[in-house]
């Protein structure tokens, strides 16, 4: 039997999922998604993913957990106040990690100072309660290295969010102790870049997720995202790995455990075949 998987980076709580989220779940769970990590990045949204790990549905659904922070897109609702929201939601026991949190260089309109304020402030937050980071980077490699740096170690690890980096900055990541995620974007026949570099991740930092609903893979590319589909990036990275799709399967869900805290007492029959 093949080891369940696990998405480590999903926002099934978008209001995209409105209509269809339990049957979401639903085809999440029958595609042999056992855990998924839901992930807040805004007051409203943490606290709608709050919601959703708690919610119950009448059948077997993937267990669910939550990481929550402050998006750099969104930082400028970034104040005391929330700072004090943000440490109440952390201490939730289905919250594994701060996040997703970091830099985002795509859009202007963003202040860059701003963001590496808030992202610092978010850093020290996980650092004080002791909870891995997820972070998020889009054309912002030097200066989020920089702010990394500046607080290293990270003892309780961290995972680099839908890796979009080159050769340099991954070994830079795996330096600092940090797991590297692949999405949909590796399936892409326009990144053969990125394929280049998963062959670099060590077995032992290696963690696939959807995004969703963002970042479908192919052929569902432009679509909506949902985490069944996890098994199509694992099938990719576990081709470029050149490794079976069971030792793929085992490894990364064994590495989101770890790094997530997730023992046996949190696994149940609602589950498939775990490890």
């Amino acid at each position: 039997m093949s080891c369940a998987l696990f998405d480590t980076h999903a926002h099934l709580d978008d209001p995209q999922y409105a209509d269809d989220r339990a049957e979401v779940l639903k085809r999440a769970f029958e595609a042999g998604v056992a855990y998924i990590v839901n992930v807040g990045f805004s007051p409203e949204r943490i606290q709608s993913t709050l919601d959703l790990t708690e919610e119950m549905f009448p059948f077997p659904t993937p267990r669910l957990f939550a990481a929550v922070g402050i998006h750099p897109t969104e930082a400028a609702l970034f104040n005391e106040e929330v700072r004090a929201y943000l440490e109440r939601a952390a201490r939730h026991p289905k919250v594994r990690a701060i996040g997703e949190i970091g830099l985002d260089y795509y859009w202007d309109t963003f202040p860059r100072t701003l963001q590496q304020d808030v992202f610092e402030k978010q850093l020290s937050l996980a650092k004080a309660l002791h909870l891995p980071v997820v972070i998020h980077n889009r054309d912002a490699h030097a200066d989020l290295l920089m702010v990394l740096e500046k607080h290293a170690p990270y003892p309780q690890g961290g995972v680099m969010h839908a890796f979009s980096g080159d050769d340099v900055f991954l070994r830079e990541a795996l330096s600092l102790g940090f797991y590297i995620s692949f999405g949909g974007p590796v399936t892409f026949k326009n990144a053969p870049s990125l394929r280049a570099l998963v062959p670099l991740v060590p077995d032992d930092r290696l963690l696939i997720e959807t995004d969703a609903p963002y970042l479908s893979p192919h052929p569902y590319r432009g679509k909506r995202n949902e985490s069944a589909r996890v098994r199509l990036i694992a099938e990719k990275i576990a081709e470029l790995k050149d490794m079976s799709y069971d030792e793929l399967a085992c490894l990364t869900t064994r590495n989101a455990k770890y790094l997530f805290k997730i023992d046996a007492a949190e696994d149940d029959s609602r589950t498939p075949q775990t490890i």
